[in-house]
């Protein structure tokens, strides 16, 4: 499983729809893409998530659903440090 860090940006005037849409729907991922965790930018207008997946291509599905509303960057995080 290799994990991203998606930084999601809201498109001007959209972040009250996001929030809309994030609450009737959901996250709306594809099975074999998982959610870690999330911050959000003080300003409220850039999302941080870490998410997993074995399955890189899984990242168009999701992104298709968001992309009215989001800009996507989507960036490959080096292996995990050894315990």
């Amino acid at each position: 499983m290799l994990q991203y860090m998606v930084i999601e940006t809201f498109r001007p005037g959209c972040r009250e729809l996001v929030y809309q849409r994030f609450h009737a729907r959901g996250r709306q991922l594809p099975p074999g893409l998982n959610y870690l965790q999330s911050w959000l930018e003080r300003d409220g207008d850039r999302c941080f998530q870490l998410m997993e997946t074995a399955e890189p291509a899984l990242f168009e599905v999701w992104t298709a659903a968001w992309a009215d509303l989001v800009r996507f960057e989507i960036v490959l995080l080096g292996p995990k440090p050894a315990a």
